[in-house]
C-alpha cells in the first residue's frame, strides 16, 4: 500500500497523487469521502500494473504468510492457551501490508472501490484478482514446501502444525466459508483503515490487532489455508484435490464476500455523491456498461487520468487513420505522411492522439492542467502541418501510464482504417516492451496497423516485396494510393527459388499487380531465393521499403523485441511494417501462419 506524507500545518493540503495528506475539517482525521479517495488513488495504480509486478509481489506475500504459519505452530507447541499461541500470528501480515506486498484479501476493497465507480472493468478487476491470488498460492506453497522438508519445525511443532493444519481440513464447508466471511470483513476493514490512517505506528497497531482476532476468533484466512493444505498433502495423508474443494475453496468464497460487501454494503454508500469530485477526478469519464463488463473486448478497460477525445461518432463512409505519436515536435512527418494518404480519399480524416506516458496513473490537478496545456500547445503546430491537405483533421490526449495500451483502447473507440505510428526507441513500441505482456493484444487487432521507420519518409522511389499473404495486400493499398498522392515510383519484388521458378514467379506477380491497379509498376523476379538479401540489394536505388507480415505477425514480435528481419536496419530508406487483422487459429498463433517470407534469423 502506498500513501502519502501528512502535512499537518495545512488543512487543505493535498499530496503529489492529488488526494487528500490531510482533512478538511479536522487535519488529523479523514472523511468517509477522503478515505475513499485515497483508496481509489490507490486502488487506481495497482489494478494497471502488469503481470510481472503484481505475481512477484503476491509471491513475496505468499511466501510471508509462513511466517504466520510457522509462528502460530511454534507458538502453540506446549501451551494450551490460544492469546500466548496467537501473539506473533500477525507478523506475516504486519510484513506484507506495511511493505505494500499484493495479498488477495486486501485486494477485495481498493480494486473493487475503482470498479465500482466505473473507472476500471470487471474483466480488469478479474485480471488483478487471478494474478495476485495466483502469486500468494505460489508463494505460500513454496513455502509450505520449506516447512515439511527444510527442517525448520522439530517433531513436536511438526505434529503440531499439522494437528491445526488438520483442524481447518474437518470444519464443515458451511462454517467454513462463514468463519471466513467475517475474516474478510476484518482485512478489508485494516484496508480501510490503513488509508484513515497518518503514520506507520498507527497502521501498525491497526493490523496487529486486526490480524490477532483471527486466530482467536478461530477464523480462516484463504492464503493460510492454502499453505496449510500444501503442508498436510506433503506431510500427511490428505489429498491435494479435496483439500482444495473442501477446505480452501469455502475460505476463499467467504474472505472474498467478507470483503466485498464491506465496499459494496458499508463503505461505499457510507460516501457521499461528491466522492470523487476532486481535483484528482474531475477529469475522468467513467467507462459505459458495455465497457465496463466486457472491458477491452469492447473498448476500454480504465479510464486514463485524461482524456479529451469526449464522445465520437464514426461516420460510416469517411476513411479515418489514427496516429498516435509520443512527441509532436518530432513526429510532424509521422502526421503529413498519414495525410497524404488520407488525401487519397473522399472523406479522408487523420486524428492524431498525443499520448503522454506518466510513471504512473497518479497525477496532482495542476500537473493534468500543465500537461493539458503543453499537449494543446503541440498539437496546434500539428494542425498547421495538416492544412496542406484536404482531409479532416482531429486532435486529442490521453495521459496514461499504459501507453502502448492506449493505442489500442483509442482504436477500439474511434474505429479507425488505419493506425500509423512511429517505430524506434523514442517512440511508444519501446514503452509497450515495459508494459505488461500483450502478444495476444497485438494478435487481435483493431484495423489495418501500418509501423514505420522514419528516414525521411520520402514516397518517390518505393520497394514492395510481395509474398502470398494478407498484409501483401495491405502494402500494395499503401503503394497505389503513394502512387496516386505522391507519384511514386513503384517496384514489385518477388522472390522464387531458382530460374525453373521464373515463369511460375512472374506470372504470380503480372496477376497480383492486376489486382491491385499496379500494372504499370515494375516488376522483379530474384531467383537467388535469398529474400533478405534480395531486398536488400534492390532498396538500396529506394526511398521506402514496405514489408508485410507473414509469419506470426510482425506486431506482436515487433513488441517483444523478437522481429529478426535484419533488412529493416541494414537499408537507408524508410520502412513500412503493414499488417491486416487476420482471425487466427489457436494454432496458427503458437507455430505461425507458415510462409516462404522469412528472416534468416527464423530459419
Amino acid at each position: 500500500m502506498r500513501d502519502s506524507d501528512p502535512n499537518p500545518d495545512d488543512a487543505d493540503a493535498r499530496s503529489s497523487n492529488g488526494v487528500p495528506s490531510s482533512g478538511e475539517v479536522v487535519p488529523d482525521r479523514f472523511s468517509s469521502d477522503e478515505v475513499f479517495q485515497r483508496i481509489v488513488a490507490d486502488a487506481d495504480h495497482e489494478i494497471t500494473s502488469g503481470t510481472r509486478e503484481l505475481f512477484f509481489s503476491g509471491l513475496a506475500a505468499g511466501f510471508a504468510i509462513t511466517i504466520t504459519f510457522l509462528l502460530y505452530a511454534s507458538m502453540s507447541t506446549g501451551t494450551d492457551s490460544r492469546v500466548i499461541a496467537s501473539l506473533l500470528y500477525p507478523l506475516g501480515f504486519v510484513y506484507i501490508i506495511i511493505g505494500g506486498y499484493q495479498l488477495y484479501t486486501e485486494n477485495t476493497l481498493p480494486p473493487v472501490a475503482l470498479t465500482l465507480e466505473r473507472l476500471a472493468s470487471i474483466p480488469a478487476l478479474l485480471r488483478h484478482w487471478l494474478i495476485v491470488l495466483a502469486g500468494n498460492f505460489l508463494g505460500g506453497g513454496a513455502g509450505a514446501v520449506v516447512l515439511a522438508y527444510g527442517g525448520v519445525f522439530d517433531p513436536a511443532t511438526m505434529r503440531t502444525a499439522t494437528d491445526i493444519a488438520e483442524k481447518g481440513v474437518v470444519t464443515p464447508a458451511s462454517a467454513l466459508f462463514f468463519k471466513a466471511v467475517f475474516a474478510g470483513l476484518i482485512v478489508a476493514g485494516v484496508v480501510w483503515m490503513n488509508f484513515a490512517a497518518r503514520d506507520t505506528i498507527s497502521r501498525i497497531a491497526i493490523v496487529y490487532l486486526a490480524f490477532l482476532a483471527i486466530p482467536l476468533g478461530n477464523l480462516f484466512h484463504v492464503v493460510v489455508s492454502f499453505t496449510e493444505v500444501v503442508f498436510l498433502v506433503l506431510v500427511g495423508d490428505l489429498g491435494l484435490v479435496s483439500g482444495l474443494g473442501g477446505f480452501v475453496l469455502p475460505v476463499l468464497l467467504g474472505n472474498t464476500i467478507g470483503g466485498v460487501l464491506l465496499v459494496t454494503v458499508v463503505n461505499y454508500y457510507q460516501t457521499s455523491e461528491r466522492r470523487l469530485e476532486v481535483d484528482r477526478f474531475e477529469h475522468m469519464r467513467r467507462l459505459s456498461p458495455r465497457e465496463w463488463v466486457l472491458g477491452n473486448l469492447a473498448g476500454r478497460s480504465y479510464v486514463p487520468v485524461v482524456d479529451t477525445l469526449g464522445d465520437i461518432v464514426r461516420d460510416p463512409d469517411s476513411y479515418r487513420i489514427l496516429v498516435p505519436i509520443a512527441n509532436p515536435r518530432t513526429e510532424s512527418r509521422l502526421v503529413e505522411f498519414a495525410c497524404k494518404l488520407a488525401s487519397d480519399r473522399e472523406q479522408g480524416t487523420v486524428h492524431a492522439v498525443h499520448i503522454v506516458q506518466t510513471p504512473d496513473r497518479i497525477t496532482s490537478h495542476a500537473q493534468t492542467q500543465r500537461i493539458g496545456r503543453e499537449s494543446e500547445r503541440l498539437l496546434a503546430d500539428l494542425e498547421r502541418t495538416a492544412e496542406g491537405y484536404d482531409v479532416a483533421f482531429e486532435t486529442s490526449t490521453i495521459v496514461s501510464s499504459r501507453s502502448f495500451e492506449a493505442v489500442f483502447d483509442r482504436a477500439r473507440r474511434t474505429r479507425p482504417d488505419l493506425v500509423a505510428m512511429g517505430w524506434g526507441e523514442d517512440r511508444l513500441w519501446k514503452s509497450a516492451r515495459a508494459e505488461r505482456p500483450i502478444d495476444e493484444l497485438t494478435n487481435r487487432l483493431p484495423c489495418d496497423f501500418l509501423v514505420i521507420k522514419d528516414r525521411g519518409l520520402d514516397p518517390s522511389r518505393l520497394l514492395l516485396p510481395i509474398a502470398a499473404g494478407l498484409d501483401s495486400e495491405l502494402g500494395g493499398e499503401i503503394a497505389r494510393t503513394l502512387q496516386s498522392v505522391a507519384d511514386s515510383a513503384v517496384e514489385l519484388l518477388h522472390v522464387v527459388d531458382g530460374d525453373d521458378e521464373r515463369e511460375a514467379g512472374e506470372a504470380f506477380l503480372d496477376e497480383w499487380a492486376e489486382r491491385k491497379d499496379l500494372s504499370d509498376a515494375t516488376r522483379t523476379i530474384d531467383t537467388a531465393g535469398d529474400v533478405e538479401d534480395a531486398i536488400e540489394r534492390r532498396a538500396a536505388d529506394s526511398t521506402m521499403l514496405i514489408l508485410g507480415a507473414t509469419e506470426r505477425g510482425l506486431l506482436s514480435r515487433l513488441v517483444t523485441d523478437s522481429l529478426h528481419f535484419s533488412v529493416s536496419h541494414h537499408v537507408e530508406a524508410s520502412v513500412l511494417l503493414a499488417e491486416r487483422p487476420s482471425d487466427r487459429t489457436l494454432r496458427e498463433r503458437l507455430f505461425g501462419r507458415g510462409s516462404r517470407f522469412r528472416s534468416r534469423d527464423s530459419e
